[in-house]
């Protein structure tokens, strides 16, 4: 059955954050240049050494502090960081270099969305991040690679996708290189896919997501 997702506007997110928060100033940035009709109700970060805290504290944003490794079990670390979601009235939970697998409650679904610095399902899944994800598609000899906006569901890296780009892979290509070109197209493609949520024009079908035309005026 199709679900067509019709948040409000502007939409209320919550952050979650694991390491820089590259990711989130990107989402601030793009927030504070009126490029993306949004606001940032509350940053969550699984570490409580993250530089992304910081990044958070500077543009004035709440900021809260969840660790996974004080959490009895996945349950009861995905039931506090959701309860904190609720309280903050969350449209949209964005994972922004968040590390850590979610049990996703049902009010959640295809409400949080994560990014990806490979074409998934290539590349995907416990333990590709950073700088790993880069290594191993430069090791496989890929001729392109690129990233992934999706909705997340209980497994890593394996939600129903929203929107892909496209980078070459160079041969001289090392991984930090391939990287910075990477991150240059989710810097576009998370924002637009936010977008694309806030204006009501995402159609979950299954695995698939249809983006619908804008609507006439």
């Amino acid at each position: 059955m199709a679900e067509i997702l019709t948040p409000k506007n502007p939409l209320r997110l919550v952050v979650l954050i694991s390491g820089t928060g590259t990711t989130l100033q990107n989402l601030i940035e793009h927030i504070s240049a009126r490029k993306l009709p949004a606001e940032i109700r509350l940053v969550i970060s699984s570490k409580g050494d993250a530089p992304g805290l910081d990044k958070a504290r500077r543009a004035g944003l709440p900021a809260e502090i969840i660790e996974r490794r004080r959490s009895a079990s996945l349950e009861q670390f995905s039931q506090a960081i959701f309860d904190r979601c609720r309280q903050a009235q969350a449209d949209l939970v964005c994972m922004a270099g968040f590390l850590h697998l979610l049990q996703i409650p049902e009010d959640f679904q295809n409400r949080v969305m994560n990014i990806h610095p490979a074409l998934l399902p290539a590349f995907g899944g416990k333990g590709y991040y950073g700088l790993r994800v880069h290594e191993a598609v430069l090791a496989y000899g890929c001729k392109v690679s690129g990233c992934t906006v999706h909705f997340a569901d209980n497994e890593y890296d394996h939600g129903p996708i929203i929107l892909q780009r496209v980078v070459p892979v160079l041969d001289d290509d090392t991984p930090q290189s391939l990287a910075a070109r990477v991150f240059a197209e989710e810097c576009e493609a998370y924002p637009e896919a936010i977008r694309l949520f806030a204006e009501g024009r995402l159609r979950v079908e299954g695995r698939r997501v249809r983006i619908l035309p804008r609507p006439r005026r």
